[in-house]
């Protein structure tokens, strides 16, 4: 049963659907700025379909009235000729063919308003995602991680298309009000009380609209990780790189029957609320046809009685079939607008999310060429949402131009000073100095520019290969003769030189002519983007997990030789990896337990040597 707000909770309600209407003007500024020259084109054309109707039904109670009136007088002959060379079918003529100059500008206006509105839509829902993508590349690690963050940008993400979707709903409003008001002038002028019964009758219809509406909205929100988990389930279950433990492990019918489960769910809650949605729906039209036939019912009465011309009933018979669709059209449409308004709500509440790393308000640059390198003085953090630290008083230096290797079990917090030291995250205690320079006093964006990195789960573009290494530093992304250097100091050269398109040729699966990678081979992919990248502050996040110890040692001799003078936080569980480093941390619980160099650690006989020597008697 459907239970009506209280008074209260409907002055609330209206308070909170107003304040939604804040959006439509900057909604109209974006689509402006999208095409002005579309949007007035827009703007003309549902104008004049909007007076269309009215003055086709106007033309056609003229046309009717001049046919009575010839009707009255003798004929002037029994022939169409007698009849054009009398002069008395000139009006007539005139108003059909001014009718069909009406019908036919319609339809020319119909296709010319479906052509411009068809171009700005899928230039402004273009312009929203490409919006949408730059806020999430501006966003903090800590806005977009965790399951409430992605929650959200999934609705955003869906709301893209919502924009123009609401647009052309207040444009086909505003264009049926403009045709409903030019139709109710000439109904009231004969009728006008029973106006007022319409419109009484009508709304329920606006109150049961405007009802599910809502409730549509909150079970959508509702969905939103469900919907999340079924993407993910589908992408799993039919992606190139999960088919193989798919097949082997025989997991098709399994994420199947889960899909199936959850779609179950799904559909079940939307069709309860369709269900009961209907019901309302109907009981409301039928109020809204009985008002229309008691207002059809007088107007008959009038032309019997003589009180108007069999013009006037057509045009007004016409008129009032109309209204009645454009009333109800009108209020569910209103009532669409308003649910539409919250989706859109969604997309601008993200865009309008600010990072968590606040710019800095005496902005510093960062310091070319690194004198002395990077340090931590007594760094302590914690994860949003947890009470244990991740780190805390961690102190150590960095020169520049030396290698420091970072070792350490999972969870240690080697990762966790990458990404305190890219502003990924804050430390909540101590601070992180670049030459002197606190890093909370250079600006995100340009600390960022200065730092490469090539990590463990680095991204595999499906772009062609010199856009793979390109990527690196997009403003340079065009420079060929450099990104082939890059590929020759990382091995990638002999890679793509096997391709049958070179460095043009397109990588990954996903777009036709690509060609996949084996891992080794993807990997030195990367680590190109990092030699192309160029940057004061390298660092390398388990670099050549995914290469043979060959190509590892020959990549690290290069390294060694081409990156001398390379400012380097590496992070590795391979010691044929770290031992190559100037100076090793070894870290426990976010502490250092032990540093020094390879040579050092292992005369120590701590916990290094402890590891190196299990490692090492792995390959005996």
């Amino acid at each position: 049963m459907m239970r009506f707000p209280s008074p209260a909770q409907a002055a609330a309600a209206a308070r909170r659907k107003l304040a939604r209407w804040n959006q439509v003007p900057r909604l109209l500024r974006s689509l402006w700025r999208t095409s002005p020259a579309l949007f007035v084109t827009v703007a003309i054309v549902r104008l004049l379909r909007a007076l269309q109707t009215p003055a086709v039904l106007f033309v056609g109670k003229l046309i009717i009235d001049e046919i009575v009136l010839q009707t009255r007088t003798p004929s002037p002959g029994p022939t169409l000729n007698d009849w054009i060379e009398s002069g008395r079918a000139s009006a007539l003529a005139s108003w059909i063919f001014v009718e069909f100059l009406l019908v036919a500008g319609g339809n020319a206006l119909n296709r010319l308003g479906m052509l411009v509105e068809g171009l700005l839509s899928e230039r402004q829902g273009f312009a929203l995602g490409a919006q949408l993508v730059e806020r999430a590349a501006e966003l903090d690690l800590t806005d977009i991680e965790g399951s409430v963050a992605q929650d959200k940008l999934q609705r955003a993400n869906a709301a893209t298309m919502i924009g123009y979707q609401l647009i052309t709903t207040l444009l086909t409003q505003a264009q049926n009000a403009v045709t409903l008001l030019v139709l109710l002038a000439g109904l009231v002028f004969f009728v006008p009380w029973l106006i007022l019964l319409l419109l009484a009758a009508l709304l329920p219809t606006l109150l049961v609209e405007m009802h599910f509406n809502r409730r549509q909205y909150e079970v959508s929100v509702a969905l939103v990780p469900e919907r999340r988990h079924l993407s993910y389930l589908q992408h799993v279950g039919a992606a190139a790189h999960t088919a193989k433990e798919v097949k082997l492990f025989r997991l098709g019918g399994y994420i199947a029957g889960m899909l199936r489960g959850l779609a179950a769910r799904i559909v079940a809650r939307n069709r309860a609320l369709a269900l009961r949605r209907a019901a309302w729906s109907s009981i409301s039209g039928a109020l809204g046809s009985l008002a229309y036939y008691a207002v059809y019912a007088a107007i008959a009465w009038r032309a019997l009685s003589g009180d108007i011309s069999l013009g006037d009933l057509t045009f007004l018979a016409g008129s009032l079939t109309r209204l009645n669709g454009l009333f109800e059209g009108l209020i569910v449409g209103l009532s669409q607008i308003v649910a539409q308004l919250q989706y859109l709500g969604d997309l601008y509440a993200f865009l309008d999310m600010r990072s968590a790393v606040p710019e800095p308000a005496d902005p510093q640059p960062f310091p070319v060429p690194l004198k002395h390198g990077v340090v931590f003085e007594d760094v302590g953090f914690r994860y949003p949402g947890k009470e244990e630290w991740a780190l805390r008083g961690l102190s150590f230096t960095l020169p520049a131009g030396e290698t420091l290797a970072l070792v350490g079990e999972n969870g240690a917090g080697k990762t966790t000073i990458v990404k305190l030291l890219t502003r990924l995250y804050e430390p909540d205690e101590g601070r992180i100095l670049v030459d002197g320079v606190d890093i909370r006093d250079i600006p995100p964006l340009e600390l960022r520019e200065h730092i490469g990195a090539i990590f463990q789960d680095f991204v595999r573009y499906n772009l062609i290969a010199s856009d793979n290494i390109g990527v690196g530093r997009v403003g340079r992304i065009g420079e060929r003769a450099a990104i082939v250097e890059a590929a020759r100091k990382s091995l990638a050269d002999p890679v793509i030189a096997e391709l049958p398109g070179g460095y043009d040729q397109m990588l990954g699966l996903s777009f036709a002519k690509g060609l996949d990678l084996s891992g080794g081979e993807w990997q030195k992919i990367a680590i190109a983007r990092a030699y192309f990248r160029d940057a004061e502050v390298l660092i390398l996040d388990e670099p050549t997990a995914a290469l043979d110890a060959r190509s590892e040692a020959e990549i690290f001799e290069r390294f060694r030789h081409l990156g001398a003078g390379t400012t380097a936080l590496l992070i590795s569980h391979r010691f044929s990896t770290v031992r190559m480093a100037d100076c090793i941390l070894v870290l426990e619980n976010g502490a250092i337990l032990e540093s020094g160099s390879h040579a050092e650690l292992m005369t120590l006989g701590g916990r290094y040597a402890e590891l190196f020597n299990l490692q090492a008697a792995g390959f005996l």
